[in-house]
């Protein structure tokens, strides 16, 4: 079975996921989409009500928005995979619980580890903190580099976030714009803030999971 097989296996088993109480109140689960072998990933914080109803991620005026800073840098919405710390929407659009974020880190980790993308941009601060490191705040590590579990990370403001503030839009598209530089030639070590360096003990490499044990999510 194929990376693409795989994924298609984690979106029909996250559509119908009862591990979190946002099970019980959404109307789809939004796994996630794009090219199985991307070369850049994109993470945000959670569904919201334009995602709940179709099931698919960013599809609303954040969704606009991140489809015209792609474009700006020369890609398309098809050429990246796109999805988000938990998979469900949580109710008013609040901001994801602990234990929902932990209840869908296997199927991102899964997700990950599959597509192998190159870089993984952040969107949003509660990206940042569920995924990277908690102590992180958007406004201080936008636009960065950095090395965690031998995967580049890139922090970026979330599109939303980015439509109410002038200021957050303009950094927004001149971090993209540094990201097209980064996908443009190799990347130096000196561009890269390496966190494994800082942890050893918790550096270590995400691996897919395989058909057999795919289930067990």
């Amino acid at each position: 079975m194929d990376r693409a097989q795989i994924l298609a296996e984690i979106a029909a088993e996250v559509r119908v996921c009862p591990k979190c109480r946002l099970a019980a109140t959404r109307t789809q689960a939004v796994p996630g989409e794009g090219n199985p072998h991307a070369r850049l990933m994109f993470i945000g914080e959670g569904p919201g009500a334009q995602e709940d109803q179709t099931g698919r991620p960013f599809v609303g005026k954040a969704g606009q928005l991140l489809n015209r800073l792609l474009s700006g840098i020369g890609l398309r919405r098809e050429d990246v995979f796109i999805t988000n710390v938990v998979k469900c929407r949580p109710p008013d659009n609040r901001v994801p619980e602990d234990d929902e974020v932990a209840a869908c880190n296997d199927w991102l980790m899964s997700q990950i580890a599959l597509v192998q993308p190159e870089i993984i941009g952040l969107l949003g601060g509660t990206a940042v903190k569920a995924v990277l490191d908690a102590n992180f705040r958007i406004t201080k590590v936008h636009g960065n580099l950095y090395r965690r579990d031998g995967i580049l990370w890139m922090p970026f403001h979330h599109p939303a976030g980015a439509l109410r503030r002038d200021e957050w839009l303009a950094q927004l598209e001149q971090d993209f714009l540094k990201l097209r530089d980064l996908l443009s030639r190799p990347i130096r070590e000196d561009e890269i803030t390496d966190l494994d360096a800082k942890s050893p003990e918790t550096a270590k490499p995400i691996e897919p999971p395989s058909e057999r044990n795919l289930s067990l999510f």
